[in-house]
């Protein structure tokens, strides 16, 4: 196997450790007004995310450094195609995780309230700004021979791309849901788990359509198999959710999202971002890497680094594995 295909796959790798931890992170977010019953409950469900919530983003950061790194052109012509989604989510990462720090500065129900809205909002929109950018890698755009965009600001902006956004939206929905049951206890916990067993069956059928477009249009026998695979482990999920088997439950949805992003990436190659105009001018793994030299570097450094993160954060996940409830959140204090 090639280098080349190597960092494709690690690429890939990024990409789902992002959409699995992010996917809960930013599911409890959205989940703020609908299940907290007051502003106890609404600081247990900030607080399941708070140790963890700024180590999941780092994953979006590796994941579109390594494109940068080993896929220059990919990098490139992706993000420049789709830079206003990008930059709205971006927006949308900076407010949440300032709201999350100014949240408790003054004992105010309105400021409260206030950056709770925030929370919200900024937990809505990047998986749907993900989820659009990440299915216009996959179904194409519009290319000419230079690789550059053919169309307006908004061409990526189709009604399958709106699919993909509201499929990665929905199982950030559920996952965030499945993760609650799993880490608090009480009336929240139980709410969590009703929530996630009522919505899970309407919340993933973007996801199921996406991979069927996808599927059928580019997709091979072995993607296929995947693509069974998720929608036979959302299908557990569900079941185990309704027995009050919630680390069942949140291990099936892991498997879910990897199963979908393997149906999404190997109907994909070996293109990285297809041109719907012209096949030859789809831009393509071996077309858009860096030189043997820097894909060796990068392979290097990786090798060293990515250990070092996965300990830490996995460190950092059994440090807090324990469930929260409301008799452990202390009265407001305000500095």
């Amino acid at each position: 196997m090639s280098l080349e295909t190597i960092w494709f796959c690690i690429i890939v790798l990024f990409w789902l450790g992002y959409l699995f931890l992010e996917g809960f992170d930013f599911g409890v977010g959205m989940l703020l007004p609908v299940l907290a019953r007051n502003d106890t409950e609404r600081r247990v469900m900030i607080n399941t995310i708070g140790p963890v919530w700024d180590g999941n983003e780092v994953w979006l950061i590796v994941a579109a450094g390594a494109m940068f790194a080993a896929f220059p052109g990919w990098y490139a012509s992706l993000f420049s195609a789709t830079y206003l989604p990008l930059l709205v989510v971006l927006l949308a990462l900076i407010g949440r995780g300032v709201a999350f720090e100014y949240r408790g500065k003054v004992d105010s129900q309105r400021w409260r309230r206030n950056w709770d809205r925030v929370i919200v909002i900024g937990s809505w929109v990047p998986p749907l700004g993900v989820g659009l950018i990440l299915t216009t890698t996959v179904l194409g755009l519009p290319l000419d021979a230079h690789g550059d965009r053919i169309g307006g600001a908004f061409e990526a902006v189709r009604w399958d791309t709106l699919l993909g956004a509201l499929a990665v939206a929905g199982f950030a929905l559920v996952h965030g849901a499945a993760f609650l049951a799993l880490k608090t206890a009480g009336d929240l916990r139980e709410r969590a788990r009703v929530f996630a067993v009522r919505a899970l069956p309407v919340a993933l059928v973007p996801m199921v359509l996406l991979l069927a477009v996808v599927q059928w249009r580019d997709g091979a026998l072995w993607t296929l198999v995947s693509l069974a695979v998720a929608v036979a482990a959302a299908v557990v999920a569900w079941r185990k959710l309704a027995a009050d088997r919630d680390g069942q439950a949140f291990a099936a949805l892991g498997v879910t999202i990897a199963a979908s992003v393997v149906t999404l990436f190997g109907a994909l190659y070996p293109d990285v971002l297809p041109s719907t105009l012209d096949a030859a001018n789809s831009l393509t793994v071996a077309g858009t890497a860096s030189s043997p030299y820097t894909l060796e570097v990068i392979t290097w450094v990786g090798a060293f680094g990515a250990p070092a993160v996965l300990v830490y954060q996995g460190w950092t996940y059994w440090v807090f594995r324990k469930r929260i409830n409301a008799a452990q959140i202390p009265p407001v204090h305000t500095p």
